[in-house]
């Protein structure tokens, strides 16, 4: 690690924390308050990966990772109004979510690194976000991976509800995972604009 990627180190440390932290609260009937500060965490990779190259986006991402598995370990030790903070089973769906994506994210951004500047950091979080969600909520919550850890209780995840409470019938976790990645998509849109100044701001430094 050199120096010049403390800022993206220190900003992915803090994003993962305060996630880990946020997500202990709901926002209305689908969402957590973590569900809008763990998106910024592609932005992170983003910028690092247009200023310093994939190799450093891979060494912030892994200290993300590290964070978080520290995070998880602490959050199954702890007990909270209705159970440990933190299961195994999330925890598990936590880390394999978070490096899967979060590589596949700097691997697909690589990819369309030579086109207009939005291209790749737009087509990476988008799909990047998407395979995020899928793995972590299907890990959590679907009733068909229980053996990852049988004692974990998804009963109130899997109870059969209309989707976001106005679709066809589906499994709670669906609609929480629906939800989830709306948000996704909406800050992702959104963060087409700090990651356009921050990277020619920092650009512009060099």
């Amino acid at each position: 690690m050199t120096r010049t990627y403390l800022p993206g180190i220190l900003a992915m440390a803090a994003i993962v924390v305060a996630s880990n932290i946020l997500v202990q609260f709901l926002f209305g009937q689908w969402l957590t308050w973590g569900a809008f500060t763990y998106p910024l965490a592609f932005l992170v990779t983003d910028v690092m990966n247009r200023l310093y190259g994939a190799s450093a986006a891979r060494r912030v991402v892994l200290v993300g990772f590290v964070v978080g598995l520290i995070c998880s370990l602490i959050g199954t030790q702890i007990m909270g109004e209705f159970g440990l903070l933190v299961t195994i089973r999330i925890a598990v769906a936590s880390g394999t979510a978070f490096l899967v994506a979060q590589l596949l994210d700097v691997t697909i951004f690589n990819r369309f690194r030579d086109g207009a500047w939005w291209r790749a950091p737009l087509v990476s979080t988008l799909i990047s976000s998407a395979i995020d969600t899928a793995l972590f909520f299907s890990i959590a919550f679907s009733a068909s991976l229980s053996f990852i850890h049988p004692a974990t209780d998804v009963a109130w995840a899997t109870e059969a509800l209309p989707l976001l409470g106005a679709g066809p019938v589906a499994p709670l976790w669906i609609s929480l995972a629906v939800a989830d990645w709306s948000v996704k998509l909406a800050i992702a849109l959104i963060a087409l604009i700090p990651f356009r100044l921050l990277t020619a701001r920092l650009t512009a430094r060099a």
